[in-house]
């Protein structure tokens, strides 16, 4: 029988009382062992680091997947995460950006709890179970790749945006069931990656309708301390409104030693070079998104962060990572 790894991250999932509150792990992990499918062969682990995910670091989620690796030379290789709704797009897309095709992974987690108040007992209504039910199930169906599993769907992790903040619907993205090239793969986590990820800056400006004096400004003000990636968020296909000043000064926090990143507000559809917003892209030196959704942009942007230390070979490798 196929071994499952059921690690438990923290999250709604897994709160009690009134208000809600986290419980602490080595209490919850019994309690969840009650109701788990007894026909499954499942072992439960406690993550690195457990907390609210909105306070979720590329440091815990680095973690998670180096857990995920040490647990690979123990011979399991069918993982199922407990996360926080808040980030949990967030955390799927770097897993799948990181353990590539290289193990079954599914991510879920719920709008409702697992337990009731007191935490010995069922809830009596809750997602809870029912996502959980879902992802351990799917993770032994379905090819090795890393999925979201939420309210009746399994997703492409790569693929998946938060839509709604209290429906049991909350997640949107490609089915499981649909082609999707993930172009990513195994990347061996490292204690140089552990430290450098907790220095990792990045920015996410979306452009609103302002002067480009206004523009320059936000601009410059960034140019003074700049993160290593900013990421435009522009609208429609990924149209801004630039000039030559614009293009200087974007050009001047490229040459501080920021990657900067174009990509749309709007949440699927991707840009399209076939408008002028590609005519200067190059000579302002930004990249345009190639990504499934604003979180996997931020993992590629990530991990691309980890394997080059200047952003000329960030930059250059930026189109070669649709490989790795």
């Amino acid at each position: 029988m196929k071994k499952i790894a059921l690690i438990y991250m923290g999250g709604t999932f897994g709160c009690v009382g009134e208000p809600l509150s986290p419980m602490p792990a080595a209490q919850f992990i019994p309690e969840l062992k009650k109701i788990l499918a007894k026909e499954l062969a499942i072992e439960c682990f406690i993550a690195p680091c457990i907390k609210d995910s909105s306070a979720c670091t590329p440091q815990d989620w680095l973690q998670l997947i180096q857990q995920i690796q040490m647990l690979q030379q123990q011979n399991y290789q069918h993982f199922v995460i407990i996360h926080g709704t808040d980030t949990l797009s967030y955390a799927a897309a770097l897993l799948a950006r990181f353990l590539g095709q290289s193990a079954h992974v599914v991510v879920t987690g719920s709008q409702y709890p697992l337990l009731n108040v007191q935490g010995n007992d069922l809830r009596q209504f809750t997602d809870a179970l029912d996502n959980l039910n879902h992802a351990l199930y799917s993770v032994l169906k379905y090819p090795s790749g890393v999925y979201v599993a939420f309210h009746h769907q399994l997703l492409h992790a790569q693929t998946v945006l938060k839509q709604h903040s209290i429906e049991l619907d909350a997640f949107a993205g490609l089915a499981a069931d649909e082609s999707f090239d993930a172009h990513a793969q195994h990347y061996q986590i490292s204690e140089r990656d552990l430290a450098r990820a907790d220095d990792f800056r990045c920015l996410n400006l979306m452009w609103q309708p302002l002067s480009l004096k206004q523009h320059i400004k936000q601009l410059q003000q960034i140019c003074q301390d700049p993160p290593d990636v900013l990421i435009l968020q522009g609208f429609g296909i990924g149209n801004l409104h630039a000039d030559a000043a614009i293009i200087e000064v974007l050009n001047a926090i490229y040459e501080a030693g920021c990657l900067t990143l174009l990509t749309s507000q709007v949440p699927f559809g991707g840009l399209d070079q076939r408008y002028a917003v590609s005519a200067w892209l190059s000579h302002a030196k930004i990249l345009s998104s190639d990504c499934a959704s604003h979180a996997d942009l931020y993992a590629k942007a990530f991990k691309i962060y980890l394997q080059y230390p200047t952003v000329d070979e960030r930059r250059a490798h930026w189109h070669e990572s649709l490989n790795s």
